[in-house]
């Protein structure tokens, strides 16, 4: 569609998109790459809803971001530190006192789950670092077991009921990836005294000008959204439909945002230029500097994740040598032909994922809506943007 790329290195990233389409690997992406002065690439392949019509995905089309939501809400809270209203290092419970109910899961006896009280309390800082003790359901077999013999809900149907689920591990002993971004937003309302989409858009998407971006999309905007996908007995693409809940009790800090890849690569390159975009200044320089800096300390983030639910996603292989900053996963080597060392990246539970590469001041993110999450075609298909991304340069 637009390059910044010449003619040649463009064409091979659209081959890319259409040959993951066309092989089946997922039913539908939208790619886009941008430096710190405006936008490289942009393509896409596929229709909104596989074997229906012949309305093209690109990157003004609307997807799910999911956990890409997480960064935005990290973003939310580190104003609020900036301007001195939010302590990281304060307990959760001083702002969201039934956070101090949360006992840790340690097995079972029989179906009946064992609970401890916490070695300790959890701050804000956990949050931000997933080192809370929380986890979620799809990565962690223990809370999959609870929530199935107690009928706890998980975040994703939108009920409060979600914020009883237990911890896995005491708070600040290891990393483990949960349900800390939408606590974190829950104290960002608190701090705030209004709700969390509010916040961000006064704080972030307003400034940022990004007007696709938020939690409930309005009739126009959902008629751009492409739907979850899914792959029937067949092995072909079907629509599963919506699977956010449109009105939930709480927003969803964790997961709850849809964008375009035009709207949040705005939100990419303001991190890439040190929090401001377009005279438009969302964070500080040194805040953007501590987001993509270790704040794990000896703490690692797991070089193999085993799925406790396949349908949802693969078990995600990252190997050694990965670190997490504030709300980004950060890379501690070179990954040869691909992202330099120090890169922060997350992704989204549909399908998405986002880098921004500070040392070659470039950022991308490539979109897709369809489960499970990280299968070997999407993993693939990933990593062949990347390097047709990377040889571009």
């Amino acid at each position: 569609m637009g390059s910044g790329f010449d003619g040649s290195a463009a064409a091979a990233i659209d081959e890319v998109l259409a040959g993951a389409v066309r092989t089946g690997a997922v039913p539908h992406v939208a790619a886009i790459v941008a430096d710190r002065d405006g936008i490289l690439y942009e393509g896409g392949a596929g229709v909104r809803v596989a074997g229906e019509g012949d309305d093209p995905v690109t990157t003004s089309t609307q997807f799910r971001i999911m956990s890409m939501t997480k960064m935005v809400c990290t973003a939310a809270a580190l104003q609020q530190v900036e301007r001195g209203e939010l302590e990281l290092d304060a307990p959760v419970d001083t702002y969201l006192p039934e956070f101090a109910d949360l006992q840790v899961l340690e097995g079972f006896d029989g179906d009946t789950p064992k609970l401890r009280p916490a070695g300790n309390r959890a701050t804000v800082r956990n949050l931000v670092t997933h080192t809370s003790g929380l986890a979620y359901w799809f990565w962690d077999a223990d809370l999959a077991r609870y929530e199935k013999v107690t009928g706890q809900p998980n975040v994703v149907p939108g009920s409060l009921e979600a914020f009883k689920a237990p911890l896995v591990t005491d708070p600040g002993t290891r990393f483990v990836y949960g349900i800390n971004t939408d606590w974190l937003g829950r104290v960002v309302e608190t701090v705030a005294g209004t709700t969390l989409d509010v916040v961000i858009k006064d704080g972030i998407t307003g400034p940022l000008g990004m007007d696709d971006t938020m939690f409930r999309l309005d009739q126009q905007r959902y008629a751009n959204c492409v739907s979850v996908h899914v792959r029937g007995e067949d092995g072909a693409w079907t629509s599963a439909g919506e699977i956010l809940n449109q009105e939930p009790d709480w927003w969803a800090g964790g997961h709850g945002l849809y964008s375009t890849p035009r709207d949040y690569i705005r939100f990419e390159r303001a991190l890439l230029r040190g929090g401001e975009l377009d005279g438009a200044r969302i964070l500080r320089s040194e805040t953007v500097d501590a987001a993509f800096t270790n704040q794990i300390g000896d703490l690692d983030f797991p070089a193999e994740i085993p799925t406790a639910d396949p349908p949802i996603t693969a078990s995600l292989n990252v190997g050694p040598g990965w670190k997490w900053g504030y709300g980004l996963l950060l890379n501690t080597v070179d990954v040869p032909g691909a992202r330099r060392a120090g890169t922060g990246a997350w992704a989204g539970l549909f399908n998405t994922h986002f880098f921004v590469d500070r040392a070659t001041g470039i950022c991308a993110s490539i979109y897709t809506n369809s489960l499970p999450f990280i299968t070997e075609e999407a993993w693939k298909t990933y990593a062949d943007v990347e390097a047709a991304v990377y040889a571009a340069l």
